[in-house]
């Protein structure tokens, strides 16, 4: 029988002892993706999700959210990226490659494109277009693609491995969160038009949107969350989203306004689950997987940083919704029949106000202001009297528009080092040049590994920059893309039969997450994976715990 996914009952209404006994009673002897077990694989990614907010929330947390992982999964509490660029689009890719940009090649949201001489995203493309957005809004709009990757993915090998036959979904506002999860081979890949909220699509996947994404789209179900006060669970007013402040006034839309409160983590779930139900994922003889990444962390946690009384209601906030989806899942394809893992693509930094007031160093800097200071530095060495644009500056990164240096008579390792040496004249703890990664020629330090896992061999010229602690290239405001562990440190949990609940404090990181997943679904790794398989956290064979476990 099939549920709407309107008609789910709320999750405190299933015991998790219920559930225990379902899942003992289900054990699948063999369990691999070439005999359909599990039905599907959920992997929920929360943008820009720290990996002490588990712990810091856990008292607060209801059943059936955050604590299905926490009391009754397996939960890693020492994962941490091992690169430099935490961004995410990187972040992504990482997780469903189970490789670092090195080998995924994706180092940045956006590049600067030595061809079209200007800065492009890590997932647009030419040969693309929009899907679900008026013709007349298209015109100078790309759509978007997985082009950019160098290594496959999960989804990508689950689909070799089932000769197609698996179905492979991402969903998030944002477009690289949707696209990068899915790698080659995804049956498709929705995001929202940011003014409107409407989900699309790109003609990588398919020409149309199908019937029920145009159904979902034309109920207006993204006007259900303006003028709507979001409010914490003591009653108090966390922010309104009235129409007024933004869509019609014109000055901002959905992703900016509603993007930062829960009701977009809701709106993202509504859609996720009519897919689910729609695309029949997990109704199959072969295995499915779907990628959601939850955008309104991120996007409120710019604003506020991660300390913030808006924050603790958006953490308590999702982990009801995530209960209510979670449910759901037991209800149309069975908690017995699903794994469930959990990461996200990195955390962010303390408002640098925040922590000036412990005596800690931290700063915002403007990067504008910092890109016209290193401009003018290079525009005094190298063409005396005439200013140029040598550089843009994606703080802490610098993209060399090569064409400048070139006609300069300058080349690109000197022109790299010039940039690193003006960034650290701008305050620069220091830099790594793409000339330097490329030849392996960094100190051998944990410093030194982490950025030579943020090379990419693709684009142009470039120069990272070491940012000093909890310095921000933002006026207000903070931000992430640093190496040091605020920005690294992200939870890793998995639920579902194979995984022996406890707290692991064990090392591990988020190239483990796509590894685990395929030995445990008897399938090849991704391409360039580098990631462990998580033994410690698998149950022994014929035998599954439902509570307890390990305390390591």
């Amino acid at each position: 029988m099939r549920f709407s996914p309107r008609s789910v009952v709320p999750s405190r209404c299933v015991p998790l002892g219920l559930i225990a006994v379902l899942i003992l009673t289900s054990i699948p002897a063999n369990a691999s993706a070439y005999n359909a077990h599990p039905r599907l694989v959920v992997v929920i990614i929360i943008d820009q999700f720290r990996g002490d907010y588990p712990e810091r929330y856990r008292e607060q947390f209801g059943d059936g959210g955050f604590r299905l992982f926490l009391d009754h999964g397996a939960n890693f509490t020492d994962c941490n990226y091992d690169y430099a660029n935490t961004r995410t689009a990187p972040g992504h890719a990482t997780l469903f490659t189970g490789a670092y940009s090195n080998d995924h090649g994706i180092a940045a949201n956006e590049w600067w494109d030595p061809k079209k001489k200007k800065m492009v995203t890590s997932v647009e493309d030419d040969d693309t277009k929009l899907v679900g957005v008026p013709s007349d809004q298209t015109k100078d709009k790309l759509g978007a693609s997985p082009h950019n990757l160098l290594a496959d993915t999960l989804g990508d090998e689950l689909k070799l491995a089932t000769q197609g036959k698996s179905r492979v979904f991402g969903v998030s506002l944002k477009d690289r969160a949707a696209i990068l999860p899915g790698g080659f081979a995804a049956d498709g890949a929705y995001w929202i038009e940011p003014k409107s909220g409407e989900w699309i699509t790109s003609t990588y996947y398919r020409p149309d949107l199908p019937k029920w994404a145009k159904d979902f789209n034309a109920a207006n179900r993204a006007a259900n969350y303006w003028d709507r006060d979001w409010k914490n669970s003591n009653g108090d007013v966390m922010r309104s989203t009235a129409h007024r402040k933004g869509r019609d006034s014109g000055d901002a839309g959905f992703y900016e306004v509603i993007g930062a409160t829960p009701f977009a983590n809701e709106y993202e779930l509504e859609f996720a689950k009519e897919l689910v139900v729609y695309e029949k994922l997990g109704a199959g003889e072969d295995t499915d997987l779907l990628a959601i990444s939850l955008s309104p962390n991120d996007i409120l946690g710019h604003q506020v940083g991660p300390d913030s009384p808006e924050m603790a209601a958006m953490a308590l906030a999702l982990d009801r919704e995530l209960a209510d989806f979670f449910n759901f899942l037991g209800h149309q394809v069975g908690l017995a029949n699903t794994w469930i893992a959990l990461s996200a693509d990195h955390g962010i930094s303390v408002l640098p106000d925040a922590g000036k007031k412990l005596r800690i160093p931290a700063a915002n800097l403007d990067s504008h202001k910092l890109e016209v200071q290193i401009n003018e530095t290079l525009s005094a060495k190298f063409s005396s009297g005439h200013a140029a644009n040598y550089i843009k500056l994606d703080y802490p990164d610098a993209w060399l528009d090569q064409d400048a240096f070139t006609a300069a008579h300058v080349k690109e390792r000197d022109a790299e080092i010039a940039v690193g040496e003006a960034m650290k004249q701008a305050g620069m703890r220091d830099y790594f040049t793409k000339s330097q990664l490329a030849e392996g020629a960094v100190p051998n330090t944990a410093l030194g590994k982490k950025f030579l896992h943020s090379y990419t061999p693709e684009g142009g010229w470039y120069v990272l920059g070491v940012p000093e602690i909890y310095t921000v290239g933002s006026s207000r405001g903070t931000d992430h893309a640093s190496p040091y562990t605020y920005d690294t440190h992200v939870p890793l949990a998995f639920y579902g039969l194979p995984f022996r609940p406890g707290t692991y404090r064990t090392h591990a990181e988020p190239v483990d997450l796509a590894v685990t997943l395929a030995s445990l679904l008897g399938i090849n790794a991704p391409t360039h994976a580098v990631g462990r398989v998580l033994t410690e956290a698998i149950a022994p064979p014929h035998h599954a715990e439902t509570a307890g476990g390990p305390q390591q």
